[in-house]
């Protein structure tokens, strides 16, 4: 299949296909005119690639989770290098988690002290 029709599939930019290509992650034959002729398991592989990304994983860490599988991402074998990926993108989530929630404190002790410095000044003296 053409890279258009690909697109149409997955919902996915002609760019960002032919960028997971070059990155290793999509494989597609020439045809004589030069276009790329996608095999039909591309769908189900950039779909996989597309999860990948919304899971925070970088195209070079998902070039390392292919190596080990193939198959979508619910649909597996074991594989230990997958386990730890998972696993160290959590700590990275959970880490990111806390920051978001320190920040979340911080900005609702400003809201509160400019709240308070806006009543001062409202009170008549």
């Amino acid at each position: 299949m053409r890279i258009s029709e690909l697109s149409r599939l997955t919902n996915v930019s002609p760019r960002a296909i032919r960028h997971y290509e070059e990155k290793g992650l999509l494989e597609a034959e020439r045809l004589d005119n030069g276009y790329r002729d996608f095999g039909e398991s591309a769908v189900e592989r950039v779909r996989a690639i597309q999860l990948y990304i919304r899971l925070g994983f970088t195209t070079d860490e998902i070039r390392s989770l292919f190596q080990c599988e193939v198959a979508t991402p619910d649909d597996y074998e074991y594989c230990e290098e997958m386990l730890s990926a998972y696993e160290n993108r959590l700590r990275k989530v959970e880490g990111q988690i806390a920051a978001m929630l320190r920040l979340k404190e911080m900005l609702e002790r400003q809201i509160g002290l400019t709240v308070a410095k806006k009543q001062e000044e409202q009170v008549p003296v």
